[in-house]
């Protein structure tokens, strides 16, 4: 409830409107097609769809060179003293106990979510680069085309829509439903991962898994050569995996994960902005990037994973996961074609799902997440960035105002602007332009991360928001600082966001009005925007109108927090 003490709410309170708690369809951004992922090979750019007569022709060729290789009796005396396994590897006595079983299954069942809420995240920016100013031209991969030089190309024009059947929920733009999606169940897949790290350790079963000695490689090269050469190694998988095996398995449970954990949460403002030299040197792009290629490992491994259970025994495979027995009779095939049914069911459901409780699944993510969100608002960033590390490039992004009353404000070179703050305050004001520029200071050289997954460097002078709270003297009453924008949002009605009033404290927060050195360009926030440090860029509201202090924003719009909060499912405290 509002406290009773508060004065009416800014003028522009009425301009907010409610949003559905499902997505309108008919609201929605317009379909907008990628191409197929090209990678950028120097100055040409290839499609992938060339590694599959590429792969083919390799395939073939490495059937015939394993068979052509196994006649010679150099390479008989090397498998023969290299079987597959190493001598030295010990013997697993407890089979596949119920714990591992149940959690193969588990991870199974997360890591669908994981991977297509993240391949809808990537579908936002649809580009990955090396160096974190995300320039046009210096990315490596992307299922985009160029980016047009001809006109305004925003951020969010270069979104591409999925199938349904792929992203979560494939609509354009949706990557604040993804996002709910891909952190809340990374948050369950990390609990089971280290559940299974304890488990694995405090019984025999990390035999199967950690190389004990040297011999695993010459091994892993004798497996591979039998798999190529299609004569198998027996198989010992109830009690030992072959080196293949055990090195795939190593990498992808003790490297590929501790990996896609970190560079995930290397793209947070919050993290990166107070990791120093390490969140200088793994910027957010390249943990972008990096956090990608750990995707395409997972899904090789999944699909190879899934292949040679197929080939190799199927029946007897099933067995050991899905009954715990080491038989190669049916009884663990019909458990697996049910976990298979319900993998399949929730894979066909979960999109349609979303699209129709979008607010559900908001709040989940919220209630799931939210806590750790907090966290990281504590976590104070600091500008460690130099002008060398300015981006040429940054990207626009929003939707530009659209009124009378803006383009009079250009006109005149915002000579008649006036800021209004008020609200929960002791002394509301008005601030001219000129007025804000007398005051005290400020300037900043930081990383812009956009919810998106771009990013970009800038550096920002402006007026302390530190400044203005000592100004108008917040009452004991204020709790939340919400900035509204002379901008309408994409589905109408005036955009907003909310900022916890502690968050608003922070040193490098300000109002920003100039860019560069120079005067804070139109189409990037003027006359006046939020620098906020340790938040996505969506919360740095542009084209600041008035900001005004209130008790809680229940009554403000959907009140969930801001514009995309309510229209597009986001979460008012985004740190990450």
């Amino acid at each position: 409830m509002t406290d009773s003490s508060s004065p009416q709410h800014d003028p522009l309170s009425e301009k907010l409107t409610f949003a559905d708690d499902r997505i309108k369809l008919s609201h929605w951004l317009p379909p907008r097609e990628g191409i197929i992922p090209h990678i950028r090979f120097g100055t040409r750019w290839i499609s992938i769809l060339w590694a599959l007569p590429l792969g083919g022709a390799l395939f073939v060729l490495a059937i015939a060179l394993a068979q052509s290789l196994r006649e010679l009796e150099s390479v008989k005396a090397f498998i023969e003293h290299y079987p597959g396994i190493a001598q030295a590897t010990p013997s697993v006595e407890s089979g596949f106990p119920w714990w591992l079983r149940l959690q193969h299954f588990v991870n199974m069942f997360f890591m669908m979510f994981i991977i297509r809420a993240g391949i809808q995240i990537l579908a936002d920016h649809p580009r990955l680069y090396w160096k974190r100013d995300c320039t046009p031209g210096t990315d490596w991969f992307r299922f985009q085309h160029e980016v047009p030089m001809d006109r305004i190309w925003t951020a969010k024009d270069d979104s591409v829509t999925l199938p349904t059947w792929l992203g979560i929920p494939g609509l354009r733009h949706t990557i604040g439903l993804a996002r709910w999606w891909h952190f809340s169940v990374n948050m369950l897949w990390t609990l089971n991962g280290v559940l299974f790290y304890v488990l694995l350790f405090s019984t025999d079963q990390w035999r199967r898994l950690v190389p004990l000695t040297w011999d695993v490689f010459p091994n892993a090269l004798s497996t591979t050569l039998q798999y190529a050469s299609l004569t198998f190694p027996v198989d010992q998988g109830w009690t030992r995996y072959n080196g293949l095996q055990q090195l795939a398995y190593f990498v992808t449970v003790f490297v590929a994960a501790p990996i896609s954990i970190l560079t995930g949460l290397m793209q947070s403002p919050a993290i990166s902005n107070k990791s120093g030299w390490f969140g200088k040197m793994l910027n957010r792009q390249m943990a972008r990037s990096i956090h990608f290629i750990s995707f395409t490992w997972f899904v090789a491994f999944i699909l190879g994973h899934g292949i040679m259970v197929a080939i190799t025994g199927l029946r007897a495979n099933t067995n050991h996961m899905f009954a715990g027995i080491d038989s190669p009779n049916w009884e663990g095939f019909w458990p697996f074609v049910l976990a298979m049914s319900i993998v399949g069911l929730t894979w066909w459901r979960v999109s349609p799902f979303t699209i129709a409780h979008a607010r559900l699944v908001q709040k989940t993510g919220e209630f799931m997440v939210g806590w750790f969100k907090g966290l990281l608002e504590w976590w104070s960033p600091s500008s460690q960035l130099t002008e060398k590390d300015i981006s040429p490039f940054f990207w626009p992004n929003g939707t530009m105002p659209k009124s009378a009353e803006f383009d009079d404000l250009v006109a005149d070179n915002f000579e008649h602007y006036r800021l209004r703050v008020g609200g929960l305050v002791n002394h509301p004001q008005e601030f001219s332009l000129l007025e804000l520029k007398a005051l005290p200071k400020q300037e900043q050289i930081v990383t812009h991360f956009c919810i998106q997954g771009w990013s970009g460097v800038a550096k920002w002078g402006g007026v302390s928001m530190r400044e203005i709270i000592m100004l108008v003297e917040p009452t004991n009453n204020a709790r939340y600082v919400v900035f509204y924008s002379l901008a309408d949002g994409s589905d109408g009605g005036r955009y907003y966001d909310v900022h916890k009033i502690a968050n608003m404290r922070h040193r490098l927060t300000i109002l920003a009005y100039e860019m560069n050195g120079e005067t804070v360009s139109v189409l990037h926030g003027a006359p006046l925007r939020l620098r906020c440090e340790n938040e996505l860029g969506f919360k740095m509201v542009k084209w600041i109108a008035a900001i005004e202090f209130v008790h809680d924003f229940a009554d403000l719009g959907a009140g969930q927090g801001g514009y995309n909060e309510d229209h597009e499912f986001y979460g008012y405290r985004m740190p990450i």
